[in-house]
């Protein structure tokens, strides 16, 4: 079944109907603020900012005046600005010039990266000209931008500016290192999370995580759970509380682990929220952050499997012993460079024999004291990680459990300082399907997907040069009736090719982005290319229908 969203360019806004969340799993539609929700921070300067030159001869002198002090005979030519960011490199500065009597005016706009626009417009007596104008930096960064607004004929002149600072934002890996736990009193008070109660947690300026970040990437697990319930993750305690979606689901007994990528609020804090019934423990480990600066930019490949431990596949045949741990070769494999600083993988443990957990580090490094996911005797499970790369180009994945167990490894993406992709990460989470809602997005009616098909989703516009270089979203995986896993990867067709009816059928992947077990909500953060023309196939693996929920945490892009 597809579904037609078409997040960029052109941000559909189509709001389904609420029902009932299935096990803390939140069911909210889409909001009509989905644009906004992408484009995320403003900045201005009111017109009252203006720093404004009266012409020369004036009765005042052609003295200067300030802040909207008036000067006889000055015409109180002025610019009010704003300004918001598109893409990862875009400024979109709307311009509204003023001015007291007729006027013909030239307007430059000064981007701060050495370049100018120009324009020329008439105002009347208090009258405006409102337009929108944008320009694409090369870099990411923040930058002083200055409009001038000049009569030629009288040399009246004001101007006002403004300093923008890019969506985009580049990954600097980080050791992974536990920034919250609340069985232990670290990041918090040494006592369960109770319910629908939130914890705010320092990110900025903690364990060598700078201030100014953006977006932080956080391991979050839940456990020692009593009923079902969900975590959401957001920048402040009211976006928190009042999300439309969720960062990861439990169950009763159940220890849940999941990548988080969260927007960081201005106080350098992120606000987690027990959304359910009953209290929890939280904890969260930190392996990485976004700044808007220069660091290492993204590189997407499609899913490809680097180790299996039942295949004799990137090590050796045979299950991890308990407490032990293997070397993973990654520069150079999987379609990651030499030079790269940090992977994104998905990691699976299957088959272990007792209760446990596996934990990515980089090799030349002592193993640290987080985890990356945590299981119990005979489960199945998945998270996304991503784990920074040693000198010698190998991580290492060791087994935290008593007993043996098989580990899977497939590689989603890496971080290098060649690559220009740039994040940009949603204000909030955004949610882009929910197959329990009627016509949550675009026109695709309520129901699941079927066993061993894919869902069809167009994340761009009907597009022959997608403008997105991958995706990172939080997939959910509920109501399910058996076993099964999904894969998430690019679709080879363009939308024209279903809507024509001349679309070739997906590949089936092997790669597996998340595994459930009858009767399981199971969430799991998936980072992956868009095909040809911005299509994603999410593949249901198992033998029987299952409910998906896909809310979108941000997208990379170059251009």
């Amino acid at each position: 079944m597809a579904a037609g969203i078409g997040l960029l360019p052109g941000i559909a806004q189509a709001a389904g109907p609420a029902v009932p969340a299935a096990q803390g799993a939140s069911s909210a539609g889409a909001t009509p603020d989905a644009e906004q929700k992408l484009k995320g921070r403003t900045f201005s300067s009111p017109a009252d900012r203006t720093v404004s030159t009266a012409p020369s001869g004036a009765k005042a002198g052609g003295t200067a005046r300030t802040q909207g002090a008036p000067v006889a005979g000055d015409q109180h030519l002025s610019a009010d600005l704003y300004a918001t960011g598109e893409g990862a490199h875009t400024i979109d500065l709307r311009t509204i010039v003023s001015a007291r009597e007729y006027a013909l005016v030239d307007v430059t706009i000064a981007w701060g990266d050495g370049t100018t626009d120009t324009f020329n417009t008439s105002v009347m007596p208090f009258g405006t000209d409102l337009r929108h104008t944008k320009h694409k930096y090369a870099a990411i960064g923040s930058y002083d931008v200055k409009v001038t607004v000049m009569d030629p004929t009288t040399g009246a002149e004001g101007v006002n500016g403004l300093t923008f600072v890019t969506n985009g934002t580049e990954f600097t890996a980080h050791e992974p290192t536990r920034l919250l736990d609340s069985r232990e009193g670290i990041g918090t008070g040494r006592a369960k999370v109770g319910a629908r109660t939130s914890v705010a947690l320092k990110v900025a300026g903690t364990a060598k995580v700078p201030a100014g970040v953006t977006s932080v990437v956080l391991n979050v697990t839940v456990t020692n759970t009593t009923a079902a319930g969900h975590i959401s993750v957001a920048r402040d305690k009211e976006l928190a509380e009042g999300a439309e979606t969720s960062s990861l689901n439990y169950v009763a007994g159940q220890s849940v682990p999941n990548l988080v990528i969260a927007p960081v609020g201005d106080d350098g804090y992120v606000h987690l929220f027990n959304a359910g019934w009953a209290s929890v423990d939280l904890l969260a480990d930190v392996t990485g952050y976004f700044t808007p600066s220069k660091a290492a930019g993204y590189g997407p490949v499609t899913p490809t499997r680097i180790v299996d431990t039942r295949e004799d596949l990137g090590t050796a045949k045979g299950q991890v012993a308990g407490y032990g741990s293997f070397g993973v070769q990654i520069a150079g494999r999987g379609g990651v460079p030499q030079g790269a600083t940090a992977v994104a993988l998905n990691l699976t443990v299957t088959n272990p024999r007792s209760a446990g957990h596996l934990t990515a580090y980089p090799a030349g490094k002592a193993a640290p004291t987080t985890s990356n996911l945590n299981f119990t005797a005979g489960q199945t499970v998945a998270n996304a990680v991503i784990v920074p790369i040693g000198a010698d180009g190998k991580i290492n994945i060791r087994n935290g459990g008593w007993n043996p167990a098989d580990v899977v490894l497939d590689v989603v993406g890496y971080y290098t300082p060649a690559s220009r992709s740039a994040f940009v990460s949603a204000w909030v989470p955004l949610r882009t399907l929910d197959t329990r809602v009627n016509y949550s997005w675009g026109l695709r009616p309520a129901g699941q997907v079927p066993a061993r098909k894919p869902e069809v989703m167009r994340f761009e516009g009907d597009t022959h040069t997608p403008e997105v270089d991958a995706w990172a979203v939080n997939t959910t995986v509920t109501n399910t009736t058996g076993d099964g896993f999904l894969s998430v990867a690019p679709d080879p067709n363009f939308w024209s090719d279903y809507e024509n009816g001349t679309a070739v059928a997906p590949k089936r992947p092997v790669s597996s982005a998340l595994n459930w077990t009858a009767g399981g909500t199971v969430p799991n953060l998936v980072q992956t290319p868009g095909g040809k023309g911005g299509i994603v196939d999410f593949w249901n693996q198992g033998w029987s229908g299952i409910d998906l929920i896909v809310d979108l945490a941000g997208y990379y892009q170059t251009v």
